[in-house]
């Protein structure tokens, strides 16, 4: 995690015990979704794999989260809309939603805009994983993610989805 600049709280002891007053502990889950989220997104990571996720461990304050508010911390995490548990029953894998599908859609289609996409198509691998897309918040993204931020333009009737001969070689027509 050398590529990760981890913010100050992160060295403060209190920070790994969940608080028992209301007020303080709302702030300290504000701080758990942002360390988590900001965490996996610098670094590109789309499932916190709960037992292996370096976050719950601060070696150098010799601090680390229980497992039972590691959990507190997630459902936290998912209810703020930026995880979902891939395996609900269980919890041990978390998507991590690096932006919600509703941002993820306005982001797209700010983009077409500016790309000169509206009236025009592409693919859901350019979007993906095309030139063009180099440094968007979706360059990356999970499939399933950007499938339903494409949804949401579809409903708005920004978008059109066609079916090509894979999943990634769908079009998409922005309007």
């Amino acid at each position: 995690d050398k590529d990760f600049d981890f913010p100050e709280f992160y060295s403060f002891p209190p920070f790994f015990t969940i608080q028992p007053v209301l007020e303080t502990r709302e702030k300290q889950m504000a701080l758990w979704r942002e360390l988590i989220l900001n965490y996996h997104t610098s670094l590109r990571v789309k499932t916190l794999v709960v037992h292996d996720c370096p976050l719950w461990k601060n070696e150098k304050i010799g601090r680390s989260l229980s497992q039972k508010d590691t959990l507190l911390v997630l459902e936290d995490f998912c209810k703020s809309g930026h995880g979902e548990w891939e395996d609900p029953e269980v919890k041990t894998r978390c998507r991590i939603l690096w932006r919600k599908p509703e941002q993820l859609a306005s982001d797209i289609y700010d983009w077409a805009e500016a790309n000169g996409f509206i009236g025009g198509v592409c693919t859901v691998y350019e979007l993906h994983s095309g030139e063009d897309v180099n440094g968007m918040s979706f360059q990356g993204a999970d499939e399933d993610l950007l499938r339903r931020a494409l949804d949401i333009l579809e409903q708005q009737g920004k978008c059109s989805i066609f079916q090509g001969e894979t999943s990634s070689e769908d079009g998409i027509k922005f309007f």
